[in-house]
C-alpha cells in the first residue's frame, strides 16, 4: 500500500479499535458498510431507514445510528434485543436504534409501506430454516436503489482449520458435504460457497457489486501473536493488501467469512 493508505489505515484503526462495532474480526465488514452508508446518505439527503436481520445486541446497529440514521433490529433472540436496547441506551442513540422480536417471515410487517435504505444480513443466513427465502424477503423490503450487506460463513475456511488442527476426515467432509459442515458437532447449521452465495443473490433479482472473502488470516493466527496495537494494526495491513490486490483476490476464498454486497 502506498504511504496514504497506510496513513488512513492507521486512522481507521485508532478510530475504532475501542469501538463496540469494530475488531479484527469486523473492521474490513465495517469499512465497506460504512462507505456504503455515507454514499447512500449523501445521494439521498437524509438518514437512512436502516433493517439488521438477526442484529442481536447492537455491534453493527449502535455504529450506524451513531452515524445519525435510524436503524431497526430484528432478531428472535429477547436477551439479545434487551442486550441491543442496553447498548443503545449508553451510546446515547435509544431514539435511533429500534428492537423487534422476530424473523425473516415478519420483515414485511416490520417495514410497512416504508422499503429500507440498506439491508444487513451478517452471520443469520447460517442458521435460517430456508436461506434463499430469507435472501428474497430481505430484497423484497428494499427500496429502489437501496443495498444489501450479507455476511455469511464461507466453507473453505474451516476446511483449512480442520486440516491445520490434524482433523483431517472432518476437513474432507466440511470439503464435500452440501452444507459445508465437518461433522455432527460443528456448531454452524451450514456454510457457504462464494459463487453459490452470489447466484442466490442474484436470484433474488438484485444486483451483486462485490464479493469477497474477510478474515483471511485473523481467524488463524494466535491471539499470543497479535497482543499488541503494532501487531493488531500490521495484521490488518496484510488483510487489506489482500483484498485490494485483484493479483491475489483468490486467497479471499480462504476468509473466514464471504461479504456479498448487492443493490435494487
Amino acid at each position: 500500500m502506498s504511504e496514504e493508505e497506510d496513513r488512513v489505515v492507521d486512522e481507521q484503526w485508532r478510530t475504532r479499535r475501542g469501538g463496540v462495532e469494530t475488531s479484527l474480526r469486523t473492521s474490513a465488514v465495517w469499512a465497506a458498510v460504512h462507505d456504503i452508508v455515507e454514499r447512500r446518505a449523501a445521494e439521498l439527503g437524509r438518514p437512512l431507514r436502516v433493517l439488521d436481520l438477526g442484529g442481536g445486541t447492537g455491534g453493527l446497529a449502535v455504529p450506524i445510528a451513531e452515524l445519525g440514521h435510524d436503524v431497526t433490529v430484528v432478531d428472535p433472540s429477547p436477551d439479545a434485543l434487551a442486550s441491543l436496547s442496553r447498548r443503545s441506551g449508553e451510546r446515547g442513540v435509544a431514539a435511533r436504534v429500534h428492537a423487534v422480536q422476530g424473523d425473516a417471515d415478519s420483515l414485511a410487517g416490520v417495514v410497512g409501506a416504508d422499503p429500507v435504505d440498506l439491508v444487513c444480513c451478517h452471520g443469520t443466513l447460517e442458521v435460517v430454516d430456508d436461506p434463499q427465502a430469507t435472501l428474497s424477503a430481505l430484497a423484497d423490503v428494499l427500496a429502489p436503489g437501496g443495498s444489501l450487506s450479507l455476511v455469511a460463513a464461507q466453507r473453505l475456511a474451516v476446511v483449512l482449520a480442520r486440516a491445520l488442527a490434524g482433523q483431517f476426515a472432518q476437513a474432507e467432509q466440511a470439503l464435500t458435504s452440501a452444507d459445508g459442515r465437518w461433522g455432527s458437532q460443528d456448531p454452524l447449521p451450514r456454510r457457504f460457497d462464494a459463487d453459490a452465495l452470489r447466484a442466490m443473490v442474484e436470484q433474488t433479482g438484485l444486483v451483486v457489486d462485490a464479493v469477497h472473502g474477510v478474515r483471511t488470516f485473523s481467524d488463524l493466527v494466535p491471539s499470543a501473536l497479535v497482543d499488541t496495537d503494532a501487531d493488531r494494526v500490521a495484521l490488518l495491513r496484510l488483510e487489506q493488501a489482500v483484498a485490494d490486490s485483484p493479483q491475489f483476490a483468490f486467497l479471499g476464498q480462504l476468509g473466514s467469512a464471504v461479504h456479498v454486497l448487492a443493490h435494487r
